[in-house]
């Protein structure tokens, strides 16, 4: 027949269809249980190109006869079908909406980490967060850490991408935190006015900042503070949790730039980073204002060691010294979980 027309037949209870067709095309639409899916069809009975990332064959499964061309989503196995919560990410400029088609959606929309953190938490900053032309950011978080296996069809190729083709499957990354390997590390302190090298470091079994609930996030805390109370020496230090901090507390580490505020950042906000702010969080800092502890910041801890100047081999020796201290308090504490 020339020209479009619609057909609404009723069926059994529960399932419509809705049917349009016009010159050369045919798309059949399913709507059972609130979830619509789309099956478009050309006139040889296979997917148009333009939706072969949701069809990665490209043809109608074999149970689908050409004459018919309309398949129930129950006769569709082994292909997964597009969600109805399929995200918009088509002016999107993030390694989420790089890698996130709908086909991995609709494989991971429905899976939960044992703590109950699922795809859509992971993405929403990047949902929330299109991004700038010309600025790449990531476009998602973990919530704890079996979100990297749970997950791990949108995660991996995203650090793939992220950290120059690294593949967490079939690579192991490797530390080095011998720092008598070092055999220069002195910059000329006419360029250099201050040195510092830092990482983050999360506690197994609790989860991350953009998950953990107010009770995990003050377990933290606990942990990290009584690890450090042990630390002696020239790593011997104090800890200022943010809520306690008088002014001129807050003011002198203002002036050293050490204290870290409230995140601002749509991309901290929309991953939920500032939640309860600031209960739980704090700075711990030595004696020598020379080794810092940030806790509940982006990252369970954040370990910098740091200090004016251009000898950034005695920086990397403070820092490695002070982190394997810390880690051998953090097992003793959690038995074995860091």
């Amino acid at each position: 027949m020339a020209g479009p027309f619609s057909r609404l037949l009723s069926a059994r209870p529960g399932l419509r269809l809705l049917a349009l067709a016009g010159a050369g095309s045919l798309a059949a639409g399913f709507c059972s249980d609130r979830k619509l899916y789309e099956l478009p069809v050309n006139d040889g009975g296979c997917i148009p190109r333009e939706q072969s990332q949701t069809w990665p064959t490209g043809q109608l499964p074999g149970n689908c006869t050409r004459s018919r061309r309309l398949c129930p989503p129950s006769m569709v196995t082994g292909y997964p079908l597009p969600s109805a919560e399929y995200p918009d990410l088509r002016k999107h400029n993030n390694c989420m909406a790089s890698h996130l088609t709908p086909a991995v959606y609709a494989r991971l929309c429905d899976k939960t980490t044992p703590t109950g953190w699922t795809l859509d938490q992971c993405i929403q900053t990047g949902v929330d967060n299109p991004g700038h032309p010309f600025i790449k950011t990531v476009g998602m978080v973990a919530g704890d850490e079996e979100t990297y296996e749970v997950f791990a069809d949108l995660f991996d190729p995203v650090i793939q991408e992220r950290h120059n083709g690294y593949d967490p499957r079939t690579m192991k990354h490797t530390t080095d935190l011998d720092a008598s390997k070092i055999r220069s590390g002195y910059f000329d302190e006419r360029y250099v006015l201050s040195s510092r090298v830092r990482t983050g470091r999360s506690i197994r079994g609790l989860s991350l900042p953009p998950a953990c609930t107010r009770a995990e996030r003050r377990e933290v805390e606990r942990v990290v503070v009584d690890a450090l109370s042990g630390l002696e020496g020239d790593l011997a230090g104090r800890y200022y949790r943010l809520s306690e901090m008088t002014e001129a507390e807050q003011q002198q580490l203002i002036d050293d730039h050490f204290l870290f505020d409230k995140p601002v950042s749509p991309l901290l906000t929309a991953a939920g980073m500032a939640r309860d702010w600031p209960d739980a969080r704090g700075i711990w800092h030595n004696n020598e204002k020379s080794f810092l502890i940030w806790v509940n910041e982006e990252d369970h801890t954040r370990v910098i060691s740091m200090e004016k100047g251009g000898n950034m081999k005695r920086v990397f020796e403070r820092f490695c010294r002070g982190l394997k201290e810390v880690r051998e308090d953090y097992v003793g504490e959690l038995g074995g979980r860091t």
